[in-house]
């Protein structure tokens, strides 16, 4: 025990108490002993802080503990630890700002705020004498930033490959095993509550990326920008790619990759052709799935929920628990998010070097594929396979002139990102080749 946690209570101050807010409440009035076991101290909750009072949350909070003035919080010296669960970056970031400033330890899970301003948030925690804890903001329920930061600290990080965006994962898994088109797989993560009403953060690869540089300032001291970095989210992806890819010995996931290659470091998050049977190609639904590459340890695999209520909720609570015994006191000088080191020159895109899965639609003309693979040629891209399905049947007897539109799927050898874009752009030119186009790595 640290002289910081001593045997008083800690009273905690909620704010944000929407699904993961509700759902740390509930663990803490519902299980006040086991806080106190493990805490080492009583832990209890002061105030929770919300916006509209009159909102059903599913949960019945004592006479008095709601409140719709954040002051009641920021300002209450009985208060000690700051649980921030409103996400975005403002008010968030004011609201840590001044919980830190007035001396109190700060929870959170927003990934946004810890991406964008975590290193001055750190430095301002490190300067007040106060800790700032996120297990949360990354991977929910896996434990992967005390495993970086601390249980791996013997090693150099050399890779990092991770699906991190649970909400992409369930949508993918509905698409590959239920045969449901993109639209109906997100309509469906929404229903669950596995997705926002505007899902284009977790769809578009952002939510990944924000992780992705997180866990790379972390396992490399280095803070990479998003602009730096490949980021394509699932939202170009059609059902027929998951079908194609899997006919090809493959699974389709959002793929985040860090990893130092000849001194460089090699960045990127898309959608990834993965081999059926490779334990990454195995991840379902909400799951998230981290592969850490160490000099000491070798290769270690970290899995767990990475979206619902559930596993944010176990990931503050734990945070809170090691903060009330001082335990997060201890560890929080060792975090790199405020310590920098030599920076990491980060690979060029157009330098990458990999398989590629390209599917163009086109208009099923003679010589049509002899056009695609000519360009493939002209820029230095081997082909390791076509496939091309038969086009549908056209009834004679219509007066239309419509052309059928079919799938051309095309399997590279290893090649660069450069002369795979240069190829693209010539070949969107072609009179027959038709939107959209993907464009997919293929890991290994």
């Amino acid at each position: 025990m640290t002289e910081s946690a001593g045997t008083e209570p800690l009273g905690v101050g909620i704010i944000g108490l929407g699904t993961v807010g509700s759902g740390v409440a509930r663990v803490l009035l519902e299980h006040p002993e086991r806080m106190q076991r493990r805490a080492g101290r009583p832990v209890v909750l002061r105030k929770a802080v919300v916006r509209d009072l009159s909102r059903s949350r599913g949960i019945e909070l004592p006479a008095g503990m709601l409140t719709d003035q954040v002051d009641e919080v920021l300002n209450d010296p009985e208060t000690g630890l700051v649980v921030e669960l409103i996400g975005g970056l403002s008010p968030a970031r004011e609201f840590v700002e001044r919980a830190l400033k007035a001396g109190k330890d700060v929870v959170t899970a927003n990934k946004a705020l810890i991406y964008e301003h975590g290193d001055a948030l750190c430095a301002l925690a490190r300067e007040q004498g106060k800790t700032i804890a996120f297990e949360a903001a990354v991977a929910a329920g896996v434990p992967i930033i005390g495993s970086v930061g601390q249980a791996l600290a013997a090693n150099q990080i050399t890779g990092i490959e991770a699906v991190l965006n649970g909400t992409s994962n369930f949508i993918l898994t509905e698409m590959s095993h239920n045969g449901l088109p993109y639209d109906a797989a997100v309509q469906l993560a929404q229903e669950r509550g596995y997705a926002e009403a505007d899902p284009s953060m977790d769809v578009d690869g952002t939510d990944a990326a924000h992780k992705l540089v997180i866990l790379t300032q972390l396992a490399f001291g280095t803070r990479v920008p998003l602009d730096a970095f490949i980021r394509q989210g699932i939202d170009t992806l059609e059902l027929a790619d998951l079908q194609y890819a899997r006919e090809l010995g493959y699974r389709v996931k959002l793929l985040a990759v860090a990893r130092i290659r000849n001194g460089l470091l090699e960045m990127h998050v898309e959608p990834t052709l993965i081999r059926r049977g490779h334990p990454m190609s195995t991840i379902e639904d909400v799951y998230n799935r981290i592969q850490i590459d160490g000099d000491v340890v070798g290769r270690v695999w970290f899995s767990g929920m990475g979206a619902g209520q559930a596993a944010t909720a176990s990931a503050v609570v734990a945070d809170l628990i090691d903060t009330a015994s001082g335990r997060t006191r201890l560890n929080f000088p060792l975090l790199d998010l405020w310590h920098q080191r030599e920076p990491v020159p980060v690979l060029p895109a157009d330098e990458l070097s990999r398989r590629y899965y390209l599917r163009y639609n086109v208009i099923d003309r003679p010589h049509m594929m002899a056009d695609v693979t000519d360009i493939l040629g002209r820029q230095g891209i081997s082909i390791a396979s076509v496939m091309q399905h038969e086009a549908p049947e056209i009834d004679c007897t219509s007066d239309s002139d419509e052309e059928p539109i079919v799938p051309l799927v095309i399997m590279t050898h290893r090649t660069t990102e450069g002369q795979m874009r240069s190829a693209d752009r010539e070949i969107a030119q072609l009179q027959a080749v038709r939107m959209p186009r993907v464009r997919m790595p293929v890991d290994g």
